[in-house]
């Protein structure tokens, strides 16, 4: 990220920080929120991850293949030590007859405020985890997170008993047709979202091709600006590259648009410390020429070189 894209993320966070309406929300934990924002990055210039705090590229990389596989299980991502479903899951597991551990009703807030449940309670999801990694009926049944990102990517269902690979036929459609204005990639699937662990926050985006060149627009109805909106801008702008990459387009914009922006309450002080920081040059994105399709990609072909941010600031998550 150059330092004039990675400035104006840090102008927002100030911006929520100072201006932002405080508002309870479906954690109970508290958020200082806007309403209504855009952020624009030039992939022509650097790769947007953030300098002024350690952004794990390698946890972003695997969730999108995991989205790309048309995965909505946990396995693979704890197959290759990427734990950021965990909570949803765990948290499913928690309220099934199966689950016969110690009492973690609540968990959400007792971990906030009781350092000797939050102990208890990792020990319990680590448990969990390793279960789901050991043994695949166990996971196939606790480890789904419903028809979340990837399975609405890659398997939207159809009122006749179909389904619609969105991924596919916007490749297709960029080759084909690169000046349509469908070219949409939704999430937001208002018949399955009783059955998901969590809604999706990223619900839609759009692509635009000019000039040769492959933009990507995404909106956001909900984002969690500290924690996790620098995640959803490294994943959509990888997105793009890996759109550009197979339909042999170069990359021009990434546009963030964003509905309910928030700062939870217990991530104030760490958003006091990043904002304290200055940003530096970003890194740039490696494909390995070996990525033909956007179905069989390996972590390892895809890469970063020069990134050189400053330590991780580390907060809680909401669940």
């Amino acid at each position: 990220m150059s330092t004039k894209n990675e400035q104006q993320y840090l102008q927002l966070l100030h911006h929520v920080l100072k201006h932002g309406h405080f508002k309870m929300d479906r954690t109970q934990t508290g958020t200082y929120s806007c309403f209504g924002a855009q952020l624009r990055f030039d992939l022509r210039d650097s790769f947007p991850l953030l300098t002024t705090k350690k952004v794990a590229f390698r946890l972003i990389k695997t969730e999108l293949i995991w989205f790309l596989r048309g995965d909505g299980n946990i396995r693979f991502l704890l197959q290759n030590n990427n734990h950021i479903w965990d909570e949803w899951a765990f948290a499913r597991f928690v309220q099934s007859p199966a689950y016969q551990g110690p009492d973690m009703s609540n968990f959400g807030q007792r971990r906030l405020v009781d350092a000797q449940f939050n102990q208890q309670y990792l020990q319990q999801k680590h448990l969990f985890c390793q279960r789901i990694l050991a043994d695949a009926q166990f996971a196939r049944q606790y480890g789904d997170l419903g028809r979340v990102y990837g399975r609405q990517w890659r398997q939207w269902r159809t009122s006749d008993g179909q389904t619609i690979d969105q991924i596919a036929q916007l490749v297709e459609q960029i080759k084909t047709n690169p000046h349509s204005r469908r070219l949409i990639l939704t999430a937001w699937n208002p018949e399955d979202i009783p059955q998901m662990a969590l809604p999706p926050c990223h619900t839609l985006c759009q692509f635009y091709v000019n000039d040769g060149r492959l933009s990507c627009q995404l909106y956001q109805r909900s984002g969690d600006l500290f924690l996790g909106v620098p995640f959803n801008i490294a994943s959509y702008a990888l997105l793009t590259h890996l759109m550009a990459w197979v339909t042999h387009l170069q990359v021009g914009e990434f546009i963030h648009t964003f509905g309910d922006v928030h700062i939870y309450q217990n991530h104030l002080e760490q958003v006091k410390i990043q904002l304290q920081r200055t940003p530096t040059a970003g890194p740039q994105l490696i494909l390995s020429p070996e990525i033909l399709d956007l179905d069989h990609i390996d972590p390892e072909q895809i890469k970063i070189q020069a990134y050189h941010p400053q330590p991780a600031i580390k907060a809680p998550v909401a669940v």
